[in-house]
């Protein structure tokens, strides 16, 4: 059976080293947006990425807004609207809560993942809404439901917006779980420290028709675990499965990879099962990095923005490199410590999510 191709036709994004054009330039240039906080917490320190105190929402329009004004679109009216987010309103809520020193007051359909989608589809009216939370990989489980709903021709045009604010619940959940950096987190590193928390947004537009700067979303890919609530396998079965499947579904092999866009968060445990499961796939050894060291990891977000890394990757034929490396834990994978030029014509980009749910994306240069 023959399906639609999918092409990725206008991306935005917002993190805390700012838009799509500052963000390639703070990754090619290795320029970190992390800063030291002690608000969330005030007998510790956490190292994370912000950009608009209280204006979430506000900025969550205005990237949309400039997704529409890059497309062929008119508007959205004939356009699915696909959200993955894994904080939702929650910071709605904290604000509710703090200020009143009660729940009472907690409107619930604020505290929702959904309330993302409904303040978009106020906005800008779309044909349908839905909303998707797996936690980290929510915005990547998004697109690959875009994906296989244009593949099967049930849509011809689907958003994809990835967003998560930072708030209280995240931040200091993450520091129970002991998986925090106090500074400027390290993927890959020997005796990395842990991940920065951090917010986004990534909005991208999938289309079954090509223009002149379309990227193709060629195939995607998802496994569980189911190992452990918080932890990978560490064997990597689920990551090299979900990366499998994300090839089989592309119709490519592990070699024909040119570049591996990393999860990468800086904690020990998934960095090492990771690294291992890309040394074991892709034998001919690609360029690998992870962004997280400059955004953050931007959680329900992280998907799309790293879509839209992959997708910039390939446009501008330029490898992005690992930032904040100076002794590698493993030898075996081949991780840049500078940007270069190269030939990039597939892109595979991680994403992988507590409960062991793990999600490949495979993007590719138009042929």
């Amino acid at each position: 059976m023959s399906k639609n191709r999918v092409y990725v036709n206008a991306y935005e994004s917002l993190s805390c080293v700012g838009d799509t054009k500052h963000l390639m330039q703070a990754i090619y240039n290795r320029e970190s947006g992390i800063s030291i906080d002690t608000s969330y917490m005030k007998e510790h320190k956490a190292g994370l990425g912000s950009f608009a105190p209280d204006e979430f929402f506000a900025s969550l329009v205005a990237v949309t807004q400039n997704v529409l004004e890059q497309s062929p679109l008119e508007n959205f009216n004939e356009t699915l609207l696909i959200v993955g987010s894994s904080v939702g309103g929650i910071g709605k809520s904290e604000q509710h809560f703090f200020r009143d020193k009660s729940y009472k007051n907690i409107n619930p359909k604020e505290h929702a993942i959904s309330v993302i989608s409904e303040t978009l589809d106020t906005a800008f009216s779309f044909k349908d809404t839905r909303s998707l939370s797996t936690a980290c990989t929510s915005s990547a489980n998004a697109l690959m439901l875009a994906q296989r709903l244009i593949n099967l021709g049930a849509y011809k045009n689907v958003l994809v917006v990835g967003a998560d604010a930072l708030c209280y619940t995240t931040v200091c959940g993450f520091q129970a779980l002991g998986v925090l950096s106090t500074q400027q987190c390290t993927p890959f590193q020997e005796g990395r420290e842990g991940m920065n928390v951090a917010e986004g947004i990534g909005a991208i537009l999938l289309q079954d028709v090509a223009i002149s700067e379309s990227v193709e979303l060629c195939g995607s890919g998802g496994s569980s675990d189911a190992f452990h609530m918080t932890n990978p396998d560490p064997e990597a079965g689920g990551a090299i499965a979900c990366m499998q499947n994300a090839l089989r579904d592309a119709g490519i092999n592990a070699e024909d990879v040119d570049y591996v866009n990393a999860h990468g968060t800086g904690t020990q445990a998934n960095d090492a099962v990771e690294a291992l499961a890309v040394e074991t796939l892709f034998t001919h050894k690609p360029p690998m990095s992870s962004t997280k060291a400059i955004t953050g990891h931007t959680l329900g977000a992280a998907g799309a923005l790293e879509a839209i890394i992959a997708c910039e990757v390939i446009k501008q034929q330029r490898i992005a490199p690992q930032t904040a490396l100076s002794v590698a834990e493993n030898t075996q994978v081949n991780l840049p410590l500078e940007s270069y030029e190269s030939t990039v014509k597939y892109v595979i980009s991680n994403s992988f999510a507590f409960g062991g749910n793990n999600t490949a994306l495979v993007f590719g240069a138009l042929s």
